[in-house]
């Protein structure tokens, strides 16, 4: 299971369980997210949850931005196309900090799997 946490000064304020599928977020009411901040675009970026194609068991995350005029980061990183997301990453929507989290016993980040071909 995976959150979004949003922060203010460092202290968790909301946080959002993301399913599978696509979460928008922005300004505009219908956003998944709506985040009634000027900074922010009318459809800022879209957080997707998709199971692993090798390993279906395993949910995957990651990260785009949709063309937004005040940018999408994680990590202090900008993002150009999607980009993944894992557990602890900061990602800063405009100037709207959030925290991804993500609860699973064995992440497939930190498993190694050999696949035959």
């Amino acid at each position: 299971m995976a959150f979004l946490q949003q922060l203010i000064d460092d202290v968790v304020v909301n946080s959002i369980e993301l399913t599978s599928g696509e979460l928008t977020i922005g300004r505009h009411p219908d956003n998944g997210l709506q985040i009634e901040d000027g900074s922010v675009s009318g459809r800022h970026a879209q957080i997707s949850i998709n199971a692993n194609p090798d390993f279906p068991e395993f949910s995957e995350a990651s990260i785009e931005d949709l063309g937004s005029t005040n940018g999408t980061y994680v990590n202090d990183q900008p993002v150009n196309g999607k980009m993944p997301l894992k557990h602890g990453d900061s990602i800063r929507v405009a100037y709207n900090q959030f925290r991804f989290e993500q609860d699973e016993d064995t992440p497939l980040a930190k498993t190694m799997h050999i696949l035959k071909t």
